[in-house]
């Protein structure tokens, strides 16, 4: 499985995405680790087999196993951050932001790999999960390391193209699986 793989399974009105996946895919701005975090971290929080398979695969060959947990789990506590701290940030009642939180977040302080690419990865699946106060805390972080608007940008592109694939075959395996019934009638 690879990512011309993954591109194979996009119907004809999604070819913009493929062209996007592949060129992101031969983007050098972020380093191979990063760009190859920030595509499995994303497949990870959209959660589409099939994207999670093909992306699994193209970036094994790049990702150490601790690369690649630290990936996912960027993922998972940012599907809990993001939903809280997008809460706070929305609700108009400001007593909740100065209570603390309580949520073991652990993996942030020890990620398992440089806290530059967690960071990234974080970045990325918070614009996935739409919280705009993890965006604006984490690209702070990553500005104050060095990282520059076009990197950062990296990150966001590949977020969306990693989600616009996800919707586009979640929809497509959703349309065939009520064709097939249809069809057996």
């Amino acid at each position: 499985m690879s990512l011309e793989a993954l591109t194979r399974l996009l119907p004809a009105y999604a070819r913009d995405l493929s062209v996007n996946l592949t060129n992101l895919a031969d983007e050098t701005l972020l380093s191979e680790q990063q760009k190859w975090g920030t595509f499995l971290s994303c497949a990870y929080a959209v959660g589409v087999a099939d994207v999670i398979q093909h992306i699994e695969a193209a970036s094994a060959a790049v990702l150490s196993d601790e690369a690649a947990d630290a990936a996912r789990s960027a993922a998972a506590i940012m599907a809990m951050n993001n939903v809280y701290y997008r809460s706070l940030h929305l609700m108009h009642n400001q007593e909740y932001a100065s209570l603390r939180a309580s949520l073991r977040m652990n993996v942030l302080a020890n990620p398992g790999v440089p806290k530059l690419d967690y960071e990234l990865w974080s970045l990325a699946v918070s614009a996935i999960n739409g919280c705009g106060l993890c965006l604006d805390s984490h690209e702070k972080v990553l500005r104050g390391h060095g990282m520059s608007n076009v990197q950062v940008q990296a990150a966001l592109k590949i977020a969306a193209v990693v989600n616009a694939i996800s919707s586009v075959i979640r929809a497509e395996n959703g349309r065939i699986a009520q064709i097939i019934p249809q069809a057996a009638q």
